[in-house]
């Protein structure tokens, strides 16, 4: 497993667990740093990336949780697995919001944790959502990154 698939699978753990407990902010530092000690032996540097995602999750909660509602319009939010609903949390806050990440990873990475940690239709589920929303931003595909048009 790579540091960074090990960072987000620590960061679903961190914002599942918040989730479970009813979203309580004063207890999310101290739920994340229990989780990259029991979980993320070896981590290193990543640390921060785990901590960004759970900081960027929470700070667009409310952005990302009317996207997954517009996107998955057959499941009201609260019916939607806790685990489902925060690995889509994790895949959009990547694809809106963190441009450090190409597109198409952070969808397969939400698919794997899906598939890692959801039922056996999660997978499917987190694909058909994130799928979605990426036709939706990219209607002509991927812009080529400015790197790549000089070669």
């Amino acid at each position: 497993m790579s540091n960074r698939h090990l960072a987000r699978s620590i960061a679903m753990q961190t914002i599942f667990e918040w989730d479970f407990r009813g979203q309580p902010s004063a207890g999310l530092p101290a739920i994340l740093e229990h989780n990259i000690v029991e979980f993320g032996i070896g981590l290193g540097s990543e640390k921060d990336f785990a901590m960004e995602i759970v900081d960027g999750v929470i700070k667009h909660q409310k952005e990302i949780d009317e996207i997954i509602v517009k996107y998955a319009p057959n499941w009201p939010l609260e019916k939607i697995t806790i685990v489902d609903r925060n690995i889509l949390r994790i895949g959009i806050w990547e694809l809106k919001f963190n441009s450090e990440v190409p597109p198409k990873v952070a969808i397969n990475e939400a698919i794997e944790l899906g598939k890692s940690y959801g039922g056996p239709a999660s997978g499917k589920f987190v694909n058909g959502v994130l799928g979605s929303l990426y036709k939706d931003m990219f209607p002509n595909g991927e812009p080529i990154a400015e790197t790549e048009e000089k070669k």
